[in-house]
């Protein structure tokens, strides 16, 4: 799935998340100086600036399909390769880099093992493959609170719990198809702090992701619903939700 959407609308949407996850994720990924990085679909840029501060510009690469992210990722970050590519495709030679990480885009993948073999076909002997995913199965993903009020209001509502790696266990499976060694799970949690409901409640209406599309397909009147049965499971002043994810690393 690719974002074609404005960077800052994804950054105000999920990418204050992406980047509260990012030293967690990259340390998981035994990121280190000296090492050569690639950034699967890195979006605007949140986990490549993580990777940045601890390697510098020139030992990182970085990768999304959606052409705005791909700009805005080089404006963010001079010095970096990125390139508007896709995860099943990487446009990079057999073991290029020490490590391949890709941040809460595994479920967007048109094919998520063959994203995952590209990623370990780019990466050295031994070097670690790693990848994360909101636990929307569980409903302990940023976005728990807008699913839960909209299948209140629609049981037909399709929400992002059946993606791929988005419960336990699946990313595992997903690596291992993958023909990953050493494959172990964890779970890393962010925690974002919002002024109040409505800052809390606007980026849903950008049209960005899966979630951003719902609410903007809905009427008007059915969107006021949704928006006040979210106001009514939060609270309207200052407010912290935390986040988990599922985390899978495996060596080549």
């Amino acid at each position: 799935m690719s974002f074609d959407v404005a960077a800052d609308a994804y950054d105000r949407f999920m990418g204050g998340w992406s980047r509260l996850l990012s030293p967690s994720f990259a340390d998981l990924g035994s990121v280190r100086p000296g090492q050569r990085v690639v950034d699967v679909g890195s979006g605007p840029g949140a986990l490549t600036a993580e990777l940045v501060s601890r390697l510098g510009a020139g030992a990182v690469a970085a990768v999304d399909p959606s052409e705005p992210f791909v700009v805005a990722a080089r404006e963010r970050h001079p010095g970096v390769d990125v390139r508007l590519a896709i995860a099943e495709a990487l446009p990079f030679p057999d073991d290029d880099f020490d490590a391949a990480l890709a941040q809460l885009v595994v479920h967007f993948m048109p094919d998520p093992v063959a994203g995952l073999r590209e990623m370990t076909r780019v990466t050295r002997a031994r070097g670690v493959v790693a990848a994360c995913v909101w636990d929307y199965a569980g409903g302990r993903g940023p976005l728990g609170p807008l699913w839960e009020a909209a299948r209140t209001l629609d049981p037909d509502a399709v929400d992002e719990s059946g993606l791929a790696g988005a419960r336990q266990g699946h990313l595992v499976e997903l690596f291992e198809a993958a023909g990953l060694r050493e494959i172990e799970e964890a779970t890393l949690s962010a925690s974002r702090d919002f002024s109040g409901f409505d800052a809390w409640w606007e980026p849903f209406t950008q049209g960005v992701g899966p979630a951003g599309a719902y609410v903007g397909r809905l009427p008007p009147d059915r969107q006021v619903r949704l928006r006040e049965r979210c106001r009514s499971m939060l609270p309207e002043g200052p407010f912290t939700l935390t986040a988990m994810a599922w985390a899978t690393r495996g060596l080549v």
